[in-house]
């Protein structure tokens, strides 16, 4: 233990969060809320009055900013802007649809396995020819 070197804090990374109340407060309770000096939080609690607008505003400030390294969003969430979300294509941060309480998890509709599943397919194509 002695040797062990402790984990910077100037190059900690966050996880932003784009969900429902009782998601994000899960998370909130697991340690991994933050509020930044200006009092902007790392996530967006979203109900039936969040408008698509505020949606995509937290989508974007969270995708851009330099501290965050995963974006957690509610996949029904994410089928609102899923514009925006399967045209980004930075690795880091990365973006993670998750099922919530209320709308259970549709691999059909993530992005991230779309991708891989086209990647290997497209890799299986490549070893076939040689």
């Amino acid at each position: 233990m002695a040797g062990r070197t402790p984990i910077p804090t100037k190059s900690s990374a966050l996880i932003a969060m784009i969900a429902d109340e009782d998601t994000i407060t899960g998370f909130l309770l697991a340690g991994v809320g933050n509020v930044d000096l200006r009092r902007k939080t790392n996530y967006l609690i979203v109900d039936s009055k969040t408008t698509v607008k505020a949606i995509e505003d937290a989508f974007k400030e969270f995708t851009t900013k330099e501290d965050v390294a995963i974006v957690l969003i509610s996949q029904y969430i994410a089928n609102m802007i899923r514009f925006l979300v399967d045209s980004y294509n930075t690795p880091i941060p990365a973006i993670l649809e998750i099922p919530s309480k209320d709308h259970p998890y549709d691999p059909a509709h993530d992005s991230v396995l779309s991708r891989v599943k086209y990647l290997f397919s497209a890799e299986s194509v490549a070893s076939d020819r040689r």
